[in-house]
């Protein structure tokens, strides 16, 4: 198990799915967080989730809810409340959405990442993936002047900081459950590992 915290990220809009996705039902559980907080705590010493209101969760968890903005669903105001509860000098950012990611990914992006860096995160040949990786105390002031600029681009972020990113050449453990034909073929992909 690794001793770096976990960070499930919960607290999305969810617009393109329709509902929030954090909530939708998702193998032998009654959502999708809960999926991610039971495999997650086999990997993690200690996972938390960030959201902007715990109350919409029926399960016990350590939840870290966002300062609160204007933009509520901007993700800067998740890591600004994380760096803040946390006392640890980095965190495992991972998306609420991302239910196949598993422990091989994870090691390799831990073992990846240095003192020296501000973040650590997956590459695939499609794109960056932020919400998955290493976030470093080093950018918690960035986050901080982000949100008073207005401006929520992860990628931005970790173009102009001190980023090692790790190679990935398969996309499927990236899948992202925003779209509900997406939803639909995790629940499709799902049925095998649970047998």
């Amino acid at each position: 198990m690794f001793d770096i915290p976990c960070v499930i990220f919960a607290g999305g809009k969810s617009s393109r799915m329709g509902e929030d996705k954090s909530l939708l039902p998702f193998g032998t559980f009654n959502t999708l967080a809960e999926f991610q907080l039971s495999r997650l705590s086999k990997i993690f010493k200690t996972v938390y989730i960030s959201c902007k209101e715990k109350s919409k969760f029926n399960f016990q968890a350590d939840f870290i809810e966002d300062i609160k903005t204007d933009l509520t669903y901007a993700p800067t105001a998740g890591f600004i409340a994380i760096f803040e509860h946390l006392t640890s000098e980095s965190f495992f950012a991972i998306s609420v959405d991302s239910p196949f990611i598993g422990e091989n990914e994870i090691e390799k992006i831990v073992l990846a990442d240095n003192a020296d860096a501000d973040a650590t995160i997956a590459k695939t040949p499609n794109a960056i993936q932020p919400m998955c990786g290493i976030y470093h105390r080093s950018t918690s002031e960035k986050f901080s002047y982000m949100s008073k600029e207005n401006s929520h681009k992860l990628g931005f972020l970790l173009k102009s900081s001190n980023t090692v990113f790790v190679e990935f050449e398969d996309e499927k453990p990236f899948l992202n459950l925003n779209h509900p034909h997406e939803y639909q073929e995790a629940l499709q992909l799902l049925k095998p590992i649970l047998k």
